[in-house]
């Protein structure tokens, strides 16, 4: 669930501009990425550079001139396998265009500009950037918004989505602490738009859960506190009753009977 909020300033921009937001935006990267693994592969076949060469950040070649670099890193395809790009192209193009559906094109193109501007930021101060962590916020993007969703691991194992993006954060925890400040800071510019988009949905997740289990303790010791109440009344009510019980007669009755009285 993501929370909307009418009043922020995202709102007030997408009611404004909204209209000149690009539509189907993933499919476009898709495309894109698609022509220049298939240039890749060209060349690579008659053995010459490949086309991805001309098109990762590299600032000191930025500051030469080469400033195309600054915009085409983000279509660099992730893997050399053709199965992998296409499995990867497939699921850049689900998540993506779920989340262009649920949130709309401005808010997606929003969201994609933050973290492309952060890879951007990285890039020039530590001299490194990949749009790979880019590509990783958006999965991250998805499963907050469909933590129970379930895909196919493998083509056959089914799992829900939040455990994926648990194991991704995992890595990405590890990878932040053994690797050098270069990859650091790419790491937390690139998913700045995570944080900035879903704070406070995090928020409102996280006080609803405590207010349930507080709610959850208060009711298991009001719940208790009536038991010992119920079970003093019980111990009460029955000391009550053997103290107003009449004497016993049944001893005298068979005297009674045996000396014929």
């Amino acid at each position: 669930m993501y929370y909307y909020d009418e009043n922020s300033f995202l709102s007030k921009l997408d009611r404004k501009i909204g209209r000149f937001a690009v539509p189907n935006l993933p499919i476009i990267l898709i495309i894109a990425m698609a022509l220049v693994y298939v240039a890749d592969y060209m060349l690579a076949s008659v053995g010459q550079p490949i086309f991805s060469n001309f098109l990762v950040f590299d600032r000191e070649l930025i500051f030469k001139g080469q400033v195309w670099r600054i915009f085409t890193f983000s279509i660099v395809p992730e893997h050399d396998s053709p199965l992998f790009v296409l499995l990867s192209l497939y699921f850049f193009w689900f998540i993506g265009s779920t989340i262009e559906k649920e949130w709309g094109s401005f808010r997606f193109n929003v969201f994609y500009l933050m973290g492309y501007l952060g890879s951007v930021a990285s890039g020039f101060i530590m001299g490194y950037t990949t749009n790979y962590y880019l590509n990783l916020s958006l999965f991250l993007a998805f499963a907050i918004l469909n933590a129970e969703a379930r895909v196919l691991l493998f083509f056959f194992i089914p799992i829900k989505v939040k455990w994926l993006a648990l194991v991704d954060l995992i890595i990405l925890t590890l990878e932040f602490i053994v690797s050098s400040w270069a990859m650091r800071v790419a790491i937390l510019f690139s998913l700045l738009n995570v944080a900035l988009f879903f704070w406070k949905n995090l928020y409102y997740r996280l006080s609803s859960r405590l207010r349930r289990r507080r709610f959850k303790v208060a009711y298991d010791r009001g719940s208790q506190d009536l038991e010992k109440e119920e079970k003093r009344r019980q111990k009460k009510a029955k000391r009550v009753k053997v103290k107003d019980l009449p004497p016993d007669q049944s001893d005298n009755s068979n005297e009674d009977d045996l000396f014929g009285f």
